[in-house]
């Protein structure tokens, strides 16, 4: 094979996924999601939550939280070099989310089969509380990014 066509080949990185990924993402830049670490099966985001992101109560909308996770889901899953689609999620809220707090996701793989993995990710505050945690199953295609 010559130079240029195994460069066409050549498996995009972690990060060069991710970034492909942001790049088309309008909701994620809409929260203003920072990626902080990427790697094969894990991802690490941080957001603030900011005015238009509460709701009635004053708080943050339970949106957010997830929003996030399912950004941390999505990286990390496909930061393998493979397409992988979220097909089940669910979200426990364990405590308030207030203005002006500064979330980090954290993901991590914790099975990847042939068609399907699964996905933990654990959102914390500035002061490292818990306030909420996501578990995602996700399919894994063979569309190669």
């Amino acid at each position: 094979m010559n130079r240029s066509l195994s460069a066409l080949y050549r498996m995009k990185t972690p990060r060069e996924i991710v970034e492909t990924m942001i790049a088309h993402d309008a909701f994620s830049q809409l929260l203003g999601m920072e990626l902080l670490s990427i790697e094969k099966g894990s991802s690490v985001l941080r957001c603030e939550v900011t005015n238009s992101m509460t709701n009635g109560f004053g708080i943050a909308h339970g949106g957010i939280t997830y929003s996030l996770a399912d950004s941390a889901l999505a990286f990390a899953s496909n930061a393998h070099g493979v397409h992988c689609f979220s097909v089940d999620t669910n979200i426990a809220h364990l405590k308030k989310v207030k203005l002006g707090d500064v979330l980090t996701a954290s993901c991590t793989e914790s099975h990847r089969g042939k068609r399907t993995g699964v996905y933990l990710v654990d959102i914390q505050n500035q002061e490292g509380v818990r306030v909420a945690y996501f578990r995602g199953t996700v399919f894994i295609s063979t569309e190669v990014w």
